[in-house]
């Protein structure tokens, strides 16, 4: 069956018009967001997506609804936007636990760019990173010393991937190694939607006296593309709500901590 053009509304209600607005305009949104938005109950909202989501106006993602092309990673600067609260929060979070004169890695992500801003507070930061919008951010204020990798540069994110990046990294320890990612579960682990992205970061976390990974409670229990690491390979997991049993599980076999604001 061919997908109905997400603009096409004329057919709709004027709540299904409504709810396909603040989807383009947010991103994916959750079911309970799109009730308190809409003043009615999560089952109305779900009786209503369902028409939605049978002609592919919208698809289904884990408790939440979205355009089609968010199967895969939606364009940079509607992801920043997404879930921006929390990723806020986390970066707040996070960046307490840095100091002046810290080293620290960071690949590219919305919710690392988000730390970045968080960490113009701090002075003499050492950063090494592959994401030009970070180091935009905290190159040439307060004593900062900035290393931007080079590679294949992507036109979404300004960031740079690919063997030469990898290399580059290598050639440094830092006492902070960060990565967001885009999804995660009990079977897999930490995942990405690009196989470049997830090798990136990967290396991200070998080289980091602290290897983090933080992320918003959206990506938990998601499913995504490439496998990033195993839940061993990196020492906390911090996270806005707790994450399904599952991963729990797996956190605490591999003696990986979790840490929730």
């Amino acid at each position: 069956m061919a997908s109905k053009p997400a603009s096409d509304t004329a057919r709709y209600s004027k709540r299904h018009a409504d709810i396909l607005r603040i989807v383009r305009e947010d991103g994916t949104t959750a079911i309970t967001a799109l009730a308190r938005r809409l003043a009615v109950s999560a089952e109305s909202i779900r009786r209503d997506v369902k028409p939605l989501t049978e002609t592919g106006a919208l698809v289904r993602v884990h408790g939440a609804v979205a355009l089609p092309h968010h199967l895969f990673e939606a364009p940079f600067d509607r992801r920043m936007r997404e879930n921006a609260d929390a990723k806020r929060a986390l970066a707040r979070f996070m960046a307490a636990k840095i100091e002046d004169g810290d080293t620290l890695m960071l690949d590219t992500g919305t919710t690392t760019s988000i730390l970045a801003r968080e960490l113009l507070s701090k002075t003499n930061l050492t950063v090494i990173t592959n994401s030009s919008d970070i180091a935009r951010t905290l190159s040439t204020v307060n004593g900062n010393t900035v290393f931007m990798a080079g590679g294949e540069l992507r036109g979404d994110n300004g960031a740079a991937f690919g063997p030469t990046a990898i290399d580059f990294i290598r050639k440094f320890r830092v006492r902070h190694a960060i990565i967001s990612i885009g999804a995660i579960d009990a079977q897999t682990g930490p995942m990405d939607y690009d196989l470049g992205e997830a090798e990136f970061a990967k290396a991200v976390l070998a080289q980091g006296e602290h290897a983090t990974i933080i992320t918003d409670h959206s990506k938990l229990g998601r499913s995504g593309l490439v496998k990033v690491c195993d839940f061993g390979d990196f020492d906390r997991l911090i996270t806005d709500k707790r994450p399904e049993d599952g991963i729990l599980k797996k956190l605490d076999e591999a003696g990986t901590a979790i840490e929730i604001p």
